[in-house]
């Protein structure tokens, strides 16, 4: 007879800080941040981070030894400055196509999702290109604000596109 392996859930550290934004929330575990997400209710953000996580232990961080949390909170107030934070990149090989191609952007510039298209050698998945977009998990660290249409509008942001107005907005002003 075989015993199944039993597993313990990893754990998630967690952190929340206001921002200029609102809230952000930030999942750590091994010292990689694996989540970043900005929204204006502390509670909706931690069961979105739930949801994120099902099959691990969440537990509130207060021992944020490399100041990941102000860090973050630095990058979303001023986007000019390198950040160097420790990511755990984590998706589909297209969706890591795309999002080392919107980290290229720099703060101030926007490109389109026809643009990001090409530049990853698949230029008629203009929708699945936007669809990575909205699939990152770690926002502003991964700049998919910095997308838009191909004829200039905003579209679609995770976060929501007041959001993403400001964000571009602060950018614009670099």
């Amino acid at each position: 007879m075989l015993i199944p392996l039993i597993r313990a859930a990893a754990t998630i550290g967690f952190a929340i800080a206001p921002c200029s934004l609102g809230f952000v929330i930030i999942a750590v575990s091994e010292q990689l941040i694996r989540s970043i997400m900005v929204g204006d209710d502390p509670e909706m953000l931690m069961s979105d981070l739930q949801n994120q996580f099902p099959n691990h232990a969440i537990e509130l961080n207060e021992n944020d030894d490399a100041g990941l949390v102000a860090k973050v909170v630095d990058l979303i107030e001023r986007p000019d400055k390198a950040s160097n934070l420790p990511l755990d990149i984590r998706g589909t090989d297209f969706q890591m196509r795309v999002w080392d191609e919107l980290q290229k952007v720099p703060a101030g510039t926007t490109v389109s999702y026809t643009f990001l298209a090409e530049q990853i050698g698949a230029p008629h998945a203009v929708r699945a290109v936007a669809q990575a977009c909205a699939a990152n998990p770690l926002a502003v660290a991964i700049p998919c604000h910095r997308a838009i249409c191909a004829n200039g509008d905003l579209a679609g942001y995770r976060w929501g596109l007041e959001r993403k107005r400001a964000l571009l907005e602060r950018e614009a002003k670099l």
